[in-house]
């Protein structure tokens, strides 16, 4: 052994390093690896014994105890931040806990960057989905390899991704809604558990990434009040709507990480709510993942929610009721509060215990961790982007149509492409964005078609996103002349409208200070309806395209536009998407994953959270656009339905059903299935989203399409909030929408529907 090596070794017995320290600290991982095989030679002599945390054979369970079990009671509490320092006589480099990875990896630099994530969640594409995360993951993965080589361990650089955010998005204002998946619980719970394990598929020994569910529980605004709020919620309305999607991801999913919300639900804060992390978490649902606090939150419990009076206490509450790190400075306290009285060092036992057990999980302390092989040019490969254009075709809804979609751009000697969101890539991104290496507006993409055609295109940005003029010296309106000159030039007009993550989103992030981040209203913002209504009434064809996270209430553009288009934030390659549906390359089939409202008026106060006159499930007023709502190209009719009439209660209904292209475009279609229990008192007013399936349909095909309806679609949530049979007589509708009135007034054709008992 040379000299080198037999140094290294001395100074490892000295400082108990780890194996895989000793590879951090030498430069040539070549040269590292053979001193490895050094030390592993003279281990086996007996020179050197291995600790139990350092042997690969145990679990991860037994290798976090005994590392916890050797750590100073502040070395423990060092590691519940989360910007965890280095142990280094243990081996335990640095590792910075915070992460995002809702649509992309974010905030790190250059990666794949996806559509935002109810963007995603109007794909209802649950498979197509967990390709997605997979990819994110395997970014996120490659970017920490190359991280920890250059000894970066900062912020945004690991492998614990704080998403998804599976809340409900109960109320159209909400500012992070677009965040979420939508305001089905079942739609919710299947994108999400999806969506967990893309994140998290493993090599039958490590996790890739660890994901987290956020934000736990009852969540979702206003933004303004949420590190005071307190949402008042039902047992039933929380086992019913607010706490399935977290069940699902706990249960089925394995999802590692949990994150506590801002606000309190029925009284305790979030991220020290013994009812939520303990009695529900834990004990009810079995999760052994680890806990983390929302940014700051702690330090709401006695600056905003005063349920304490202390940071210490404040501490305190957190950890002893399951918060194992914090997110936040907070935890800096958390060695007063020992020495108060407050808490014991078995309680920093456990979290600690929590936190290694899942930096084990991931193989952060082994060198045989087949992830840290993944390439860095795996990070915004043309692979990855194509399945970013994919999605982006996949996720858009086509709200309306007089016929005139798909353009026929050999028809066309000129387009208008008018609107704030016309040129603008913030619109493309969402909150919570990368950094893509490219991006195409829709007037880029628009451009791109019309350049090979020879048609000629003219712009004009119209109006500003919110403000009620462009340039600050300018009169108000200043481009509006403008546009209705461009309308008039053309053939047709594309006006795209809509908001972007600086109107809608989270506090502090969003420039709508007056809201938090969160909208007032359902209209148009600024002066877009003006600039709409001048761009009609020239005459010209218009196409609205809408770049939106949320529900708007366009009432008059539905009834003077001949089409609108929502294309979401639709990730960096959405003005491409939006070309390619605007001119026939591919066909529209997403549905909406929120319901289209047509006033304010028709909601219940923001801050009520009751379930009830919200979401498609308990609403009693008509819509504009219901949820799962959304147009194709092709004409795509169901038949064939086969259904049994009887089962018991706990047992999955099985059907099938024959769905058949007679349109003249290839095309995706959603096929929905709705159940609603005729007799249980304790059932949704209306129905409720049971199964989904998203078939592809090249032009006269029929496929023969079998879906599963869970028998726990069956079971009703009683008063107390417990999951009880139904009444055992139903009635399952399967269609390509919901079975109200207004979806069947927009599709012209009703679903089909059969009778289902137990017995």
């Amino acid at each position: 052994m040379n000299e080198q090596a037999e140094r290294l070794l001395l100074s490892c017995r000295a400082v108990e390093l780890s194996c895989l320290t000793v590879l951090d600290f030498t430069s040539n991982r070549t040269g590292g690896l053979q001193y490895i095989g050094q030390l592993i030679l003279l281990m086996k002599e007996g020179f050197w014994e291995m600790e139990k945390y350092q042997d690969k054979t145990l679990s991860p369970e037994e290798r976090a105890a005994d590392l916890v079990s050797k750590m100073t009671l502040e070395e423990k509490a060092s590691q519940l931040r989360f910007d965890s320092p280095a142990v280094e006589r243990l081996g335990i480099p640095a590792y910075n806990w915070w992460n995002e990875g809702l649509h992309g990896v974010a905030r790190s630099g250059t990666a794949t960057m996806f559509p935002q994530a109810i963007a995603l969640a109007a794909m209802f594409d649950d498979e197509f989905l967990r390709k997605i995360a997979g990819i994110i993951s395997t970014e996120a993965r490659a970017k920490y390899n190359e991280s920890k080589r250059a000894g970066d361990r900062d912020i945004y650089k690991g492998i614990t991704l704080w998403s998804p955010n599976i809340n409900i998005f109960r109320d159209p204002r909400w500012g992070r809604g677009h965040e979420t998946y939508g305001e089905d619980p079942y739609l919710t719970s299947r994108l999400g558990v999806a969506f967990v394990r893309g994140l998290q598929e493993g090599d039958g020994k490590h996790l890739k990434t660890a994901a987290c569910a956020k934000h736990f529980a009852v969540h979702s605004g206003p933004e303004a009040l949420r590190h005071e709020f307190n949402a008042i919620a039902s047992k039933k309305d929380m086992f019913e709507t607010y706490l399935p999607a977290f069940e699902a991801l706990v249960r089925e999913a394995k999802v590692e990480a949990v994150m506590g919300a801002y606000n309190r639900t029925n009284g305790e804060p979030c991220c020290g709510s013994k009812t939520l992390l303990i009695d529900i978490l834990r004990e009810k649902w079995g999760f052994d993942g680890h806990v983390v606090s929302d940014c700051w939150a702690i330090r709401d419990f006695h600056t905003r929610h005063k349920v304490t009076d202390t940071i210490e206490e404040s501490v305190a509450l957190a950890l002893k009721n399951g918060c194992d790190i914090n997110c936040g400075n907070s935890f800096v306290f958390l060695l007063r509060a020992y020495d108060q009285g407050l808490i014991t060092e078995e309680d920093i036992d456990k979290a600690a215990y929590h936190l290694f057990r899942t930096r084990f999980r991931l193989g952060m302390f082994d060198d045989d961790c087949e992830y840290d092989n993944i390439p860095y040019d795996v990070v915004d490969c043309p692979e990855h982007n194509a399945v970013s254009l994919e999605a982006a075709r996949k996720c858009m809804v086509l709200l309306k149509n007089d016929g005139i979609l798909p353009l026929d751009i050999r028809k066309l000697k000129s387009i208008a492409v008018i609107g704030p969101n016309a040129d603008n890539r913030m619109m493309l991104k969402g909150n919570y964005y990368g950094t893509a290496s490219r991006y195409t507006t829709i007037l880029e993409g628009i451009r791109e078609y019309a350049d090979k055609a020879g048609v000629r295109v003219y712009y004009s940005e119209g109006c500003h996103l919110f403000r009620d003029r462009v340039e600050p010296l300018a009169c108000k309106d200043d481009r509006l002349a403008e546009a209705v000159t461009v309308a008039r030039h053309a053939d047709v007009a594309i006006l795209c409208l809509g908001l972007d993550s600086t109107i809608e989103g989270e506090e502090g992030d969003a420039g709508n200070a007056q809201a938090a981040g969160d909208k007032l209203d359902l209209n148009l913002p600024g002066t877009q309806q003006k600039l709409l209504e001048a761009v009609v009434a020239t005459g010209t064809p218009t196409i609205l395209v809408l770049g939106t996270g949320s529900a708007l209430s366009i009432n008059w553009a539905d009834k003077h536009c001949s089409a609108i288009l929502n294309a979401w934030y639709p990730g960096s390659h959405g003005g491409k998407a939006v070309a390619d549906i605007l001119f026939g390359t591919c066909s529209p089939g997403g549905k909406l994953p929120v319901t289209f409202y047509r006033s304010v008026e028709d909601l219940p106060d923001f801050t009520d959270y009751s379930m009830k006159g919200r979401t498609y499930r308990y609403m009693t007023c008509e819509c504009l656009y219901p949820f799962g709502y959304g147009l194709t190209y092709s004409n795509v009719e169901i038949g064939g339905l086969k259904a049994p009439s009887h089962g018991s209660q706990d047992q999955d209904i099985e059907i099938s059903v024959l769905i058949t292209n007679k349109g003249r475009y290839d095309t995706d279609e959603v096929l929905q299935c709705y159940i609603k229990d005729l007799d249980s008192p304790y059932a949704v007013p209306n129905h409720s989203l049971c199964a989904f399936k998203r078939v592809s349909l090249a032009v006269g095909e029929t496929k023969t399409v079998a879906l599963t309806i869970s028998a726990k679609s069956m079971q009703v949530v009683d008063d107390e909030g417990n999951r009880v049979p139904g009444s055992g007589n139903y009635v399952i509708y399967v269609g390509t929408g919901q079975p109200d009135r207004r979806t069947a007034e927009l599709y012209g054709r009703e679903c089909l529907s059969f009778r289902y008992r137990t017995s």
